[in-house]
């Protein structure tokens, strides 16, 4: 890091970028600098139905006039159209809401205050529902309101029942709680008006299947009450926002994204760390750690005086950064190392409060923090905004870039790639990030794994009628006749019945965990540490291995799948330990197909086998491997969606492609796209897998597969199949533009390979790209 301490008259953007790049070896580390243009308000006038009280209530914070777009959103869900508001971060959202809401409120409350009107709020996280109460007191209205959600003691779950008027929960414990239990909030569902879906561009994948479905069994109870509520939604960052609200809503619903509040200049700077000098795996070329870039970069501009968040992806991550952020400041200066914290899940409720507040008031210099800061709390006055990594999609880079320069003042943010495959591409192709839409929020709504569960939860909840069917998803008769036949569901009359005494909305975990989760209990005293799910625990916590929780080793000594508890005992061993695991895929059904020349590409259903049949250590920090056990764990099958594609044996051979080359070609250029789907879908790599063989017995050919990781698909596979022209390009480019030798974790090397990233043949992969792509349709912006 810089040890200077000039502080540059009120830095922002490009002078922040100057203090960055002013270090030896830095400045050739910037690959691209964007800016973004600076943005004047527009305003109107207040709505002539909003209420006095609320009216003066934003005014004394500040308010005198509203931004054009929180007027046309506020009038919409007035005139009860739904709405999705979806105008950039930090561009008063929650006003467009919370006019018509509150107005709503305080026209419909009865003599002595009772209840006569409603409101839910449903927010991803916790935190921000909690950030969205602190607001509503704020505002001195006097309006009843309540947090509803696992914190809740049973007093408070009560009065919130009985008495709220603004009940502030998840989709979690709407469906675990408030619908199940629907009889018992009568009078507030008889009240409901309006329903508000914050930062509804978080729901996607498995994730976004769920909540779809809650909110329909949402307006199924409310319609069973006598209420029909008005849906407003608000996003900073969505792609089509009213077909991605009206899906996940069922609701015909309107859009505002006219944006009128002011916007500073943001100077967005892309980043790729320099190599390290040591190699890796298979003596591969390693960069710099995006986590120990970023904390150098935190320190330099902490020691300016320069307010800066930095997004890190892991809870661990975090603490690296801010840990390591402070020592270097603290060459510097002991006063300011003081500054520097971090902020993460597993805080207490309290603690991160301190930390908003601190950061709010300029206390805090410097804050290392998860993504629970990407969403609508409240923070401003930052100058700059780091990111250690993509964060996934263009929608949560634009969120995070979101933090910095609020109130309209210009500002830095710096995206920190890592060392993999779609981070070296993004930092060499700005046009794959700036002036392009974020990504449509991707979820399938017919998924069966995800739709029963939530039509017997529906059943059980008011008794399921033929056309109500329809709403839910294409395939939900069928779906009902068949939890008929396993005697989940029985028909009487003109509806369908719940037959369990189990709750139905206990049979799924909305989350998309894979499997029931394991419980990691420690050895001695049976403390639960964590959990993992079951899809993943026979690779991350099988006899044997190295399991960190909150920076701390452990070693797994006993793994019981029946009792499905994993006994650990703590260690001081530098040693990491890594699965082996065999995969067979078989091809169920292909649902359609397309040729590109002699090339086949194909979307359908597969079957995926996948066994650990032992696992690697490793000496830390080295990385050599010192041992290799066998395990003896039962195979895991998932049936869920693939996009594949072929290649006939004329083909390879006309591309000079030998039969040994054919494995370690297949096997790269797999590991290549699975890191880059996510420049089409809105995923992470580890939401999807995928299998290459020399020759399928499926289709007797050369075949890569790239499937899902959940159950019955989460869309993202779908979404490759849709936009393969552009995702496959992609990866023969960033193959291609690599500058190591033989492949290294910028291009063909995986972290989550089971096979430890053999065979590998990054030459023979760029031929067989060519040989996929020769007669393939140009991508978007191919002349």
């Amino acid at each position: 890091m810089t040890s200077s301490r000039s502080a540059v008259a009120a830095p922002r953007g490009q002078a922040l970028l100057d203090l960055l790049t002013a270090a030896p070896g830095r400045a050739e580390r910037l690959t691209h600098l964007e800016e973004v243009p600076a943005r004047e308000a527009r305003h109107a006038d207040w709505p002539a139905w909003a209420a006095p009280e609320v009216v003066a209530a934003w005014r004394a914070r500040g308010v005198e006039r509203p931004w054009n777009h929180q007027v046309q959103a506020a009038e919409s869900a007035h005139a009860g159209q739904h709405v999705v508001v979806a105008t950039g971060t930090a561009s008063g959202k929650s006003l467009a809401y919370q006019l018509p809401a509150l107005s709503a409120l305080h026209a419909a409350r009865g003599a002595g205050g009772r209840r006569g009107a409603a409101v839910l709020y449903l927010a991803p996280t916790k935190a921000l529902a909690h950030d969205q109460l602190g607001a509503l007191h704020e505002l001195g209205l006097g309006v009843r309101a309540a947090t509803h959600d696992g914190d809740s003691s049973r007093e408070e779950r009560e009065w919130t029942r009985d008495h709220a008027e603004y009940v502030l929960t998840n989709p979690d414990m709407l469906h675990r709680s408030l619908l199940p239990g629907h009889q018992r909030w009568t009078h507030f569902w008889r009240a409901l008006q309006y329903v508000v879906v914050d930062e509804c561009h978080y729901y996607r994948g498995v994730f976004g299947a769920h909540v779809g479905h809650v909110l329909r069994r949402l307006r199924r109870v409310c319609a069973a009450h006598g209420a029909h509520p008005t849906f407003v939604l608000a996003s900073a960052t969505a792609a089509e926002p009213a077909a991605a609200a009206s899906r996940l809503t069922g609701l015909p619903v309107t859009a505002v994204t006219d944006d009128g509040s002011p916007r500073g200049r943001l100077s967005v700077a892309l980043w790729q760390p320099g190599f390290t000098g040591f190699t890796g795996e298979n003596g591969a070329p390693t960069r710099r750690a995006a986590s120990s870039e970023t904390a150098d970069l935190l320190a330099d501009l902490v020691s300016a005086q320069v307010r800066t968040l930095a997004f890190v992806r892991s809870r661990q991550g975090v603490e690296h950064v801010a840990l390591t952020a402070a020592e270097l400041v603290a060459e510097v200066d002991d006063e300011l190392a003081g500054r520097v914290a971090a902020y993460r899940g597993g805080y207490l409720p309290e603690e991160r409060r301190e930390l908003e507040q601190q950061l709010r008031s300029g206390q805090l210099l410097g804050l290392a923090a998860t993504n629970a800061l990407e969403l609508g709390i409240d923070v401003s006055g930052l100058d700059a905004v780091l990111l250690a990594g993509f964060p996934g999609t263009r929608a949560a880079l634009w969120q995070q870039l979101g933090r910095a320069g609020r109130e309209a003042q210009d500002a830095l943010g710096v995206l920190v790639a890592r060392d993999d495959p779609l981070d070296t591409y993004l930092v060499h192709h700005p046009e794959a990030l700036f002036g392009r839409p974020v990504e449509a929020s991707v979820f399938d709504p017919g998924n069966p794994y995800v739709l029963g569960p939530h039509l017997c939860a529906a059943a059980q909840e008011v008794p399921l009628r033929p056309e109500e069917l329809a709403s839910f998803a294409p395939g939900a008769l069928e779906l009902v006749r068949q939890l008929t036949q396993a005697g989940l569901l029985r028909r009487r009359a003109d509806a369908w019945f719940w037959t369990d005494r189990r709750a139905a909305s206990a049979l799924t975990d909305i989350r998309g965990g894979l499997g029931a989760p394991v419980s990691l209990l420690e050895q001695g005293t049976g403390r639960v540490i964590g959990t993992v799910d079951g899809g993943r625990v026979h690779s991350t916590a099988h006899e044997g291995a190295v399991y960190t929780h909150r920076g701390e080793t452990w070693l797994v000594e006993q793994l019981d799948l029946e009792e499905r508890v994993a006994v650990l005992r703590r260690s001081r061993l530098a040693i990491t330990t890594s699965a082996r695991e065999v995969t067979d895929i078989t091809i169920a059904g292909e649902r359609e197909h397309r040729s590109w020349g002699p090339c086949r590409l194909s979307l359908g259903e597969v079957e995926v086998s996948t066994q650990v049949v032992g696992y690697l250590v490793r000496r830390q920090p080295g990385g050599e491997v010192v041992g290799e056990h066998p395990l003896d764990l039962p195979a895991q099958t998932l049936r869920t969606t693939a996009v594949w594609w072929t290649v006939p044996d004329e083909a390879l051979s006309a591309a000079g492609l030998a039969t040994e080359d054919l494995p370690g070609a297949a096997h790269a250029a797999e590991h290549c796209a699975i890191g880059l789907l996510p420049l089409v879908a809105t995923c992470d790599r580890w939401d999807i897998g995928g299998v290459s063989t020399a020759r399928h017995p499926d289709t007797g050919l050369l075949t890569v597969f790239v499937h899902d990781g959940h159950p019955g698909g989460a869309g993202f596979a779908e979404r490759g199949y849709r936009a393969a022209e552009e995702w496959w390009r992609a990866t023969r480019e960033t193959i291609a533009s690599c500058t190591c030798a033989t492949g290294c974790p910028s291009c063909v090397q995986s972290p989550k390979c089971g096979n430890q990233n053999e065979p590998l043949d990054k030459a023979a992969a760029l031929r067989l790209l060519d040989v996929l792509l020769e007669d393939a349709p140009p991508g978007p912006g191919a002349e």
